[in-house]
């Protein structure tokens, strides 16, 4: 497995893996995650241009998941990690994380995300990829913003959480 940035003609295919991706919501009881909308080519772009786009490539050429990172508060914020699901649970999340943390993680002391705390490839997946969620005192003014922002979208219908995972070696570690 090769990990890259995305390129610009790339961005649709992270929207159709992104819909494959959000499928399993549906099985356990979460249909709106599994329909919601994944978001346009233009605006998976700003990742691009102001961000972090990561992909996890085969072998063979395919596309198998993708990471969003940007700069939050001085820490690299994961916007998302889908792998697809005829990928899954073969460690590509797990890697698209460690490269980040390896790749872009000397200028940030800290990888940060928010997730939904009982699913069970979200919350207890970070915790095993070294997260800890964040006590609301913890959360930064950026950190706050987001989750005002998944809030209005209604993602707090279910239990969410801020995480973070210092980085040793990185600015301010």
């Amino acid at each position: 497995m090769r990990i890259r940035a995305v390129t610009r003609d790339e961005l649709p295919l992270l929207v159709e893996l992104e819909r494959a991706a959000g499928a399993p919501f549906a099985a356990i009881g979460m249909p709106e995650i599994a329909e919601d909308d994944p978001g346009t080519p233009e605006e998976l772009a700003h990742y691009l241009n102001h961000g972090i786009a990561l992909v996890a490539q085969a072998p063979d050429g395919t596309i198998t998941g993708y990471l969003l990172a940007e700069p939050v508060d001085g820490a690299l914020h994961i916007e998302q990690v889908s792998v697809h699901p005829d990928h899954a649970r073969r460690g590509i999340g797990r890697t698209l994380i460690e490269h980040l943390a390896g790749q872009q993680g000397a200028d940030a002391p800290a990888l940060t995300l928010t997730t939904f705390a009982d699913v069970p490839w979200n919350g207890p997946y970070y915790a095993r990829c070294g997260f800890r969620p964040l006590a609301d005192a913890e959360l930064t003014p950026g950190l706050r913003e987001i989750r005002r922002g998944e809030a209005e979208h209604g993602l707090d219908r279910w239990p969410r959480l801020c995480m973070r995972r210092d980085l040793p070696g990185g600015a301010d570690a």
